[in-house]
């Protein structure tokens, strides 16, 4: 490994680790909204979300070449699949009480483990795959 290559490897890292604070910044009001959507009447409200999708949309091509662009990608992914499952599953509110409280459940424990799962690799600096 010539100097060059180091100095890039170090340059990688430096930004990765910047980026951190973005990172669990997103990640907590992700899991402020995502504890809300599973403790009934609890709902923190969508614009902590939008914040937080803004953070990563904003934030992402300074990830680019780390291990933290896989998590500003998987955060963006599970808010924008959560959102559809969401929009694909709100008829069944105003068809059946019941089916669509158990699909709006089932998408925001979804929603929930996704967010945990990106919270503990992040923790251990490490990269989410796709």
């Amino acid at each position: 490994m010539n100097d060059i290559d180091i100095v890039d490897v170090q340059t990688h890292a430096e930004r990765a680790e910047g980026l951190k604070a973005w990172g669990w910044a997103s990640y907590v009001l992700h899991l402020i909204v995502a504890v809300g959507a599973v403790i009934p009447s609890a709902q923190p409200g969508a614009a902590l979300l939008i914040i937080a999708l803004i953070i990563d949309l904003v934030k992402k091509s300074d990830a680019q070449g780390t291990w933290q662009a896989s998590h500003f990608s998987w955060r963006i992914r599970t808010v924008l699949w959560a959102g559809l499952l969401y929009v694909l599953t709100a008829p069944l509110w105003l068809l059946f009480v019941f089916p669509g409280w158990i699909a709006w459940g089932l998408i925001s424990i979804w929603f929930l483990y996704r967010i945990v799962r990106g919270m503990v690799a992040m923790n251990r600096s490490e990269a989410l795959a796709a």
